[in-house]
């Protein structure tokens, strides 16, 4: 996905400050991953149910006759 790229910028930071001694910016960074993490696995998720590609169950209703026994 085109957001990915916000990861390594945020781990190339959390390495900076842990090498600089900054521990709290650096477990801050940490929070601060996951909720962009989380953000963009939900783009992707709307994204995708957007395209009916999620969100429906039981079998496709596209085929038609499909595994079905006379």
């Amino acid at each position: 996905m085109q957001c990915d790229w916000i990861l390594d910028v945020l781990a190339d930071l959390k390495s900076f400050a842990k090498a600089n001694g900054l521990v709290a910016l650096a477990e801050q960074l940490d929070d601060t991953t996951l909720v962009a993490a989380a953000e963009i696995a939900s783009r992707a998720g709307m994204a995708r149910q957007a395209n009916g590609e999620l969100g429906q169950s039981g079998p496709d209703p596209r085929a038609v006759g499909a595994g079905h026994r006379a």
